[in-house]
């Protein structure tokens, strides 16, 4: 997956369609989700589109399983993922995810349909790293 500062770096010299076609692109880049993951305790509440999100814990880092049955959607899924991928637990739990996705403007490039989730998004990662931090 690739981290969040060389997406940017992409993002900010595309315009309009472009970046969605971008935000698809990282949907498919996501790592599969097992069917058997996408339950009712992994569905992020409060998106338009179904998002589920699973969190793991390998060598002390965080590691996200996050699918959406939208390409956009999965795509802003992967982009939030791509903030928090592979960091340690206790980082994740202390980082402002929302601060970190600010140069994207998703607020702004997006319809408030395929957005109002992401803060839900967000509070699910950050719930699970304090979980797996404290643990």
């Amino acid at each position: 997956m690739r981290t969040l500062e060389d997406i940017q770096e992409e993002y900010e010299f595309l315009e309009g369609d472009e970046r969605y076609r971008l935000l698809i692109e990282l949907g498919r880049e996501l790592d599969d989700m097992p069917a058997a993951l996408k339950t009712d305790a992994t569905l992020v509440r409060g998106c338009s589109a179904s998002v589920w999100v699973y969190p793991t814990e390998e060598s002390g880092a965080l590691h996200f399983l996050a699918d959406s049955n939208a390409a956009i959607t999965k795509g802003i899924v992967a982009l939030v993922i791509s903030a928090v991928q592979d960091k340690p637990a206790q980082t994740v739990a202390e980082m402002d995810v929302t601060a970190a996705l600010e140069p994207f403007d998703l607020k702004n490039q997006l319809s408030s349909n395929r957005t109002q989730g992401v803060p839900n998004m967000i509070g699910l990662v950050k719930e699970h790293a304090a979980r797996l931090a404290s643990a």
